[in-house]
């Protein structure tokens, strides 16, 4: 591991250091590797949106809340999920009072083809509070690989963060 010295201002460390007080880290050093991961995950995915990049791949959970008493909406999203079950791996539902539902669902795929899934959904009248959280990864499909907890081989694939 390599060191780094970095020089602030007292008015920057100190909001610093209250970042990691209300944030529960137990030290900068810890604080500042997850700021600079989301900081190049973030970069990374807007050089591929610029340079148009479909074949750049992701993780992410998209969320969203929007009241179930809407007209014919829980049959829409269910119908945009389907279009995107190829990208959709897991989906919660939580009701959150009489109205309004959170749903919660897990993305893996090409991250155009994930954030074209997420904003058919989150578009959707009646959808409130969406949001997603992408995370790049490289994708890599295993020929029959064989797990101690597993009885035989099977093709899967595996995602591995970037950063």
């Amino acid at each position: 591991m390599e060191r780094l010295t970095v020089s602030l201002d007292e008015d920057l460390l100190a909001g610093f250091d209250d970042y990691c007080r209300r944030r529960g880290y137990q030290n900068r050093s810890e604080a500042v590797r997850d700021i600079l991961r989301e900081r190049l995950e973030a970069d990374r995915l807007d050089a591929a949106n610029q340079a148009k990049d479909a074949a750049t791949q992701c993780v992410a959970c998209l969320s969203y809340i929007y009241n179930h008493h809407e007209r014919e909406l829980s049959r829409r999203l269910t119908e945009a999920q389907h279009q995107h079950h190829d990208l959709t791996h897991s989906t919660m539902h939580v009701h959150l009072d009489h109205e309004n539902c959170l749903e919660v669902a897990i993305l893996r795929g090409p991250t155009g083809a994930v954030r074209k899934c997420a904003d058919t959904i989150t578009a959707e009248t009646g959808v409130r509070h969406g949001k997603l959280n992408v995370v790049p990864v490289e994708m890599e499909m295993t020929a029959g690989h064989h797990h101690h907890h597993e009885a035989g081989d099977h093709p899967h694939v595996h995602s591995h963060p970037k950063t």
